[in-house]
This record gives C-alpha cells, structure tokens and sequence, in this order.
C-alpha cells in the first residue's frame, strides 16, 4: 500500500483536506488506506499543500521515497517538519466566528461567546476528518505550542477577508 504523488487524471477529484477539486494535471497527493468498508484498498485525494497540513507524516514518508519532480518541494518539507513538531496543528480546520455562545474552548474550557474568533478541530480516523470541538485564537499559544499558525488558518478558511486576517493575527500575537 505505497502512497503515490502524481499528476491528477481529470480534475473531479477533490482533496480531502480543504474540499476543493483538484484541478487536472495538477501535482496531488494519493495516501492509500484500508477500505474501512470493503475488500481492497481505497486513495485519498489531497492537494500537495493541504497534505503537507494535514498529513505530513505519510506525506513526508512518500517524499522520501520518491524521485516525481516537485516544484515547490522544500516549502512542502518545511511545511512537514513544523506539522511534525508540532503535532497538534494538523487538526486545524480553518478559523471563523462564533455562531452561538455554546461551544466550549478545548484549551482553557471556557464558553467561547457568539462573534468570537475560534479554530474549528478535527481528527483523522478511518479515512475522514471529523469534527472535534474549538479552541479560542487567544489560546492558540497553549494549545498548539505555538502561534506560526497563519498557513493552517488561510489554507483551510472559506473567505478570510483582509481585515478578519489582521485581527486574528493581532488575537495570536497577544496571546504568545
């Protein structure tokens, strides 16, 4: 069961880590799995960046191995040895505000207010990111041991408009 990095078919696959297409030719990281749910073996899809987010290990251990040209190669094994140190940052799922004041911050257990900035988690098992609850910005330092956390929020985030961006930044630089 080698994972496999190659140029995609036809562009209606579409990445597991952000959920956009991958479009066709375009580099893409295949991270081969036990079918959970029949005989054989079932692909992954993810675009190279969002693998090296998400999945750095077995990225990381496909890079290894193999010899496909890649552009961008040692911004992607930059991008695996922080996910690697920092183990927790692959579940992060983007950054939003609150909808409703209910939730409760996975760091510090406090309500995380409605209009609050939070970082939806998630956790990889069977072969899907499912959700794991939030963590407030302002207590990103803690939880993730750092606050180098900008790529994970972009890369994974809808719509951050330019303004939404410099108030989380300011949010994780008060919080270090």
């Amino acid at each position: 069961m080698a994972h496999t990095i190659e140029p995609a078919a036809s562009g209606r696959a579409k990445c597991r880590g952000c959920g956009k297409p991958i479009a066709k030719d375009e580099m893409r990281f295949g991270e081969r799995l036990p079918n959970p749910f029949a005989d054989g073996e079932m692909t992954l899809w993810f675009h190279l960046r969002c693998a090296a987010l998400k999945r750095p290990e077995s990225l990381n251990e496909t890079l290894q191995e193999s010899a496909t040209d890649i552009g961008d190669r040692q911004s992607l094994l930059k991008s695996i040895e922080f996910g690697l140190e920092h183990r927790r940052v692959e579940q992060i799922n983007g950054v939003e505000k609150a909808t409703a004041g209910r939730a409760r911050c996975r760091s510090c257990r406090e309500v995380i207010s409605k209009g609050q900035w939070r970082i939806p988690l998630v956790f990889f098992e069977e072969g899907m990111f499912n959700a794991s609850g939030f963590v407030h910005v302002a207590c990103a330092a803690r939880f993730f041991e750092t606050t180098s956390i900008l790529p994970y929020l972009e890369q994974f985030t809808e719509e951050l408009l330019p303004e939404d961006l410099e108030e989380v930044k300011l949010t994780l630089d008060e919080s270090n």
